[in-house]
């Protein structure tokens, strides 16, 4: 077994542990809730439920996020979406501040991107080449695709299935041509997932849905904003709806972080590719915020 084999193991054997505790934890709320009550689960009880011991249970959760299983239980609940909510700064301020990089981060990532115009869109990718590979990431296998330009597409497969979440991806781009290349393609995904180096992006989308694009890359790690904001930055207070659309519609997961879009009320919304998926990327970068884990500084570069 090659040293990418074995992470790649590990990484989808701890998003699987940490999939199956959200499912535990859900059905705690769900019961105490019934109740009419509120409450967490202690470490003994939610590491029996998966069959751990506690130790061996805390060692695997702190690895992937970075806290305790309590801490991280308080990140889960809508609570922490409307506290983060209320803490967000303005997209505007934020994109002003997108492009520095500083000696207090571990990490740099540049993203390079570039539009693909409106007629290659129009066409469906029409004589275009997208290679495409299986990853390893924090959240379950990852899926990605990309141009010569750069990776146009990244998807998780881990609650969608491989076979589901290729024929989604590949349905978006009718006129290209799909060939497995991942080596090809490994030093942009490597360098996206790991938040270190350079991943040079192809946004395949119409204007609208990229300007959209735009507004969710200058959120930083660890926070939030809403449909509404978004709507608002990009100067179409009205089209919440159609932002929510475009949202969803975000081909390059985790790198243009829709997950990091709420509905108003503080409600998770919807997720291409799974809740469960949604959440664990909020809690995970909550969480590794609180406890000084710095993310990767992101720098944005438009060739």
């Amino acid at each position: 077994m090659t040293d990418a084999d074995a992470e790649a193991q590990r990484q989808d054997y701890h998003y699987r542990v940490i999939s199956r505790a959200l499912h535990e934890i859900d059905a705690a709320r769900a019961e105490a809730a019934a109740g009419g009550q509120r409450r967490e689960l202690p470490l003994t009880d939610l590491a029996a439920r998966l069959g751990f011991s506690p130790a061996h249970f805390q060692r695997v959760f702190s690895a992937w996020v970075g806290v305790s299983p309590k801490r991280y239980q308080q990140y889960l609940s809508l609570d922490l979406a409307r506290e983060l909510l209320a803490e967000r700064l303005p997209l505007d301020e934020v994109a002003a501040g997108a492009g520095l990089s500083g000696p207090s981060r571990l990490h740099d990532l540049l993203l390079r991107w570039e539009a693909m115009t409106p007629g290659e869109f129009a066409a469906g990718a029409a004589g275009l080449t997208i290679r495409w590979g299986r990853f390893p990431s924090p959240f379950g296998e990852a899926l990605a695709f990309a141009t010569e330009r750069g990776l146009c597409g990244l998807a998780f497969t881990a609650e969608t299935g491989f076979d589901a979440a290729f024929a989604d991806m590949a349905a978006r781009w009718p006129g290209a041509t799909l060939r497995e290349e991942a080596e090809a393609i490994r030093p942009w995904v490597e360098a996206a997932l790991g938040g270190a180096g350079e991943a040079s992006l192809t946004l395949i989308g119409a204007p609208f849905q990229i300007k959209v694009w735009e507004a969710l890359l200058a959120i930083p790690s660890g926070e939030v904003t809403t449909y509404s904001a978004i709507a608002a930055q990009i100067g179409s207070p009205a089209a919440v709806r159609a932002v929510g659309t475009a949202i969803g519609r975000n081909p390059i997961s985790y790198l243009i972080p829709c997950h990091r879009a709420l509905r108003k009320s503080g409600g998770l919304g919807g997720y291409h590719w799974g809740l469960p998926v949604k959440r664990a990327m909020l809690a995970r970068e909550a969480a590794r915020r609180e406890a000084g884990i710095p993310p990767a500084q992101l720098c944005l570069a438009q060739k």
